[in-house]
């Protein structure tokens, strides 16, 4: 039993420097989250982009995919039906979801409309936000499955 574990020791400690070395530079990468919002809710939409907004600040490269009744947010004319009042010490009195999502557009969020929004609604490509596009599936669901990029729905 003593040489397996002798063994074991020297493997770990052969093995330690060169798996440091496979991660060195990991440290420099951006943390990556996609957030999928489909809920027509719209304190579920204010808590979606605000979490997602933090997320940005804190340095996540994110992805926002907007679905159902959240596409809406996507398009440049719509407007919530009513501002949302935030917690007390925050930066702004009210805030409406859109404000948000532009803010994200605007630090460099990959923010799509799921494929079936558009076919599904009374809108078109050229209706959206500028910096909005239309996800497509596969690269959607490549993203859905890489085992380092947590995905949060709201």
């Amino acid at each position: 039993m003593q040489w397996r574990n002798l063994i074991l020791a020297t493997a770990v400690t052969v093995a330690s420097p060169v798996l440091a070395a496979e991660h060195e530079g990991d440290h420099d990468m951006r943390d990556k989250a996609l957030v999928i919002l489909s809920s027509g809710s719209l304190q579920t939409q204010g808590m979606a982009m605000v979490l997602s907004r933090t997320m940005q600040q804190q340095g996540t490269d994110l992805s926002v995919l907007l679905c159902d009744q959240a596409g809406d947010l996507a398009v440049a004319s719509y407007q919530s039906p009513e501002a949302l009042k935030t917690a007390p010490g925050s930066p702004m009195e009210s805030m409406k979801p859109e404000m948000l999502l532009q803010a994200l557009i605007d630090d460099g969020a990959q923010v799509d409309v799921c494929a079936l929004y558009l076919p599904n609604s009374d809108y078109a490509e050229g209706d959206l936000r500028q910096g909005v596009g239309v996800a497509a599936p596969p690269p959607m669901a490549e993203m859905m499955r890489d085992p380092s990029i947590p995905v949060f729905t709201f």
